[in-house]
């Protein structure tokens, strides 16, 4: 075979040349090139045209250094972290005109690294255009942002006075303890819902949410009526008045109570009421709220779900609450029947023989009831419910069920468990709530705690409260200390916790000396 052939193409004794690319001299400095239209080479080309012509090197940027929000002209904020994406994006806003006017396409871009504090933001662009009879050439482009700093409309109207709110949801809900709005708490922080208030502030029987913005606070009252059956009320004020643009500026109250009732209350329900619900009752039992009322027939397992506006039809009250419990000792229990699951929630009719623990071991007063947590209680297990058969009633429905039907003299609600004051392995989140201090009666501070460690007790009993809050982890709980909780205790299993992510300043240094080094391995490259 031949130097500078090819082998023969399908054994036919055919040579096929190779070919070779072929060159030229470059028409400026000689230089042996490809072919192309201008016939100069890449570096000549870019020594006689600069695509960057008419594109600006130096660019300003409007920071909210409380929000960490961006000027988005005219009038919109966007929030963006350091080097970010978003950041990206509105920074290049700022010069897509002038390159569409110059018909420069953009290839790529990429931050250089500046101090945080020198209020520079500084870009490296890859900018390609189409020069001398369809040459093509790609160029670097450095461009500076002079970042200057000033405060957004939300942030300028607290600045200057915090108690300059456009709208208040005030929330309200008149019943003897907070556990409706712990559990709400719980919600809001989950879905974000609290995060664009101005300021959250305790007032008696509820909470006030002070925003900046209407729509704001009336997003805030629709996730409510998703979560808790719920009563609105809207008013507006008007605030000033520009005659020459016919602006006017309102502040506008949305006030929201809350249902009165609460699981775990003891309800009498009226003759008509009973009659509307098919017979329900009359004593029930509130086994969960939503936006809608669960009422359980501890007597029978019927469950009624009645939503807010029929609520309002009949108005009842909680004949006992659970701030009234009595605890009981159970001494024998015989189940009736098998064990059932109604909306996710197990029940079991069984007769049990109770005494009150206070009682115990002084009379032999023993009551035998019908309860529906036979699925829980064991002989000598303790158990919460409510006493009829002591209890000073002031209710007219309660009264009326006593004359025409033959009451329980207990009923119980719920298995209790040994009381001991622990480290848990898990911790909730808590919105900042502003409390005047001259509002305060005595003995509120030690109530609001035993109310809020009452709650976690409920959520370790509940599994099903659980599923709609985050549970974190608790950093300083350890694992020795879980020997000083009875085995009967419920607790909450480790799979259901999340994660607290906490920055510390260690783990922020270790990632500026990371995006650094990334930095100036993508200027090297």
């Amino acid at each position: 075979m031949m130097p500078g052939s090819a082998p023969a193409a399908g054994g036919a004794g055919m040579f096929v040349p190779v070919a070779t690319a072929g060159t030229v001299l470059c028409c400026m400095c000689g230089v042996s090139m490809q072919p192309n239209p201008a016939n100069m080479c890449a570096r000549c080309l870019r020594a006689r045209v600069d695509i960057t012509e008419g594109v600006p090197r130096h660019a300003a940027v409007v920071y909210c250094p409380d929000c960490s929000s961006y000027l988005q002209p005219p009038r919109s904020w966007l929030r963006a972290g350091p080097e970010s994406p978003e950041l990206m994006q509105i920074l290049l806003r700022r010069i897509n005109r002038p390159l569409a006017r110059l018909r420069v396409s953009l290839s790529g871009a990429e931050f250089v690294f500046s101090e945080p504090h020198s209020k520079r933001l500084r870009l490296k662009l890859r900018l390609r255009r189409e020069v001398l009879h369809g040459v093509v050439l790609e160029q670097t482009h450095p461009v500076e942002f002079v970042v200057h700093d000033r405060l957004c409309d939300n942030c300028s109207r607290a600045q200057a006075n915090p108690d300059q709110w456009v709208a208040v949801v005030q929330l309200r809900q008149h019943v003897p303890h907070r556990r409706t709005f712990l559990y709400l708490e719980q919600l809001l922080l989950k879905h974000g819902q609290a995060s664009l208030a101005i300021r959250v502030a305790a007032a008696p029987g509820g909470l006030d949410f002070f925003f900046g913005s209407r729509s704001h606070a009336a997003r805030l009252v629709d996730f409510l009526a998703t979560v808790a059956p719920i009563q609105t009320q809207t008013a507006k004020q008007l605030v000033s008045h520009d005659t020459k643009s016919s602006v006017y500026n309102y502040k506008y109250t949305f006030s929201v109570e809350i249902c009165p009732i609460c699981r775990e209350d003891l309800i009498a329900l009226s003759p008509q009421a009973s009659r509307d619900m098919g017979g329900l009752g009359p004593l029930v039992l509130c086994v969960k709220v939503t936006n809608a009322i669960a009422l359980l027939d501890p007597l029978t397992l019927r469950v009624h779900h009645l939503e807010e506006k029929k609520y309002r039809v009949y108005n009842f009250k909680a004949a006992l609450t659970s701030k009234q419990l009595v605890e009981y000792i159970v001494l024998d229990i015989e189940q009736e029947s098998p064990e059932i699951s109604i909306d996710g929630s197990r029940y079991q009719l069984a007769y049990a023989q109770v005494a009150r623990l206070s009682d115990f071991g002084k009379n032999d007063t023993i009551f035998t009831v019908r309860t529906h947590l036979g699925h829980l209680l064991n002989a000598g297990d303790h158990a919460l419910g409510y006493d009829l058969y002591g209890a000073n009633l002031n209710d007219d429905d309660m009264d009326t069920a006593m004359t025409r039907y033959s009451l329980p003299e207990v009923v119980l609600v719920k298995k209790s468990y040994e009381k001991r004051q622990r480290t848990r392995r898990w911790k909730l989140k808590r919105l900042p709530v502003e409390e005047e201090a001259t509002n305060k009666a005595k003995g509120e501070e030690e109530r609001r705690l035993d109310e809020y460690e009452a709650f976690l007790r409920d959520l370790e009993e509940n599994p099903e409260s659980r599923f709609s809050m985050n549970l974190y982890k608790n950093e300083d709980y350890r694992s020795e200390m879980a020997s000083t909780v009875g085995d009967d205790v419920p607790t909450v299993p480790i799979e259901e916790l999340i994660e607290d992510l906490t920055l510390g300043d260690d783990e922020e240094d270790e990632g500026e000396e990371t995006a650094q080094g990334n930095t100036h391995a993508g200027m090297m490259e």
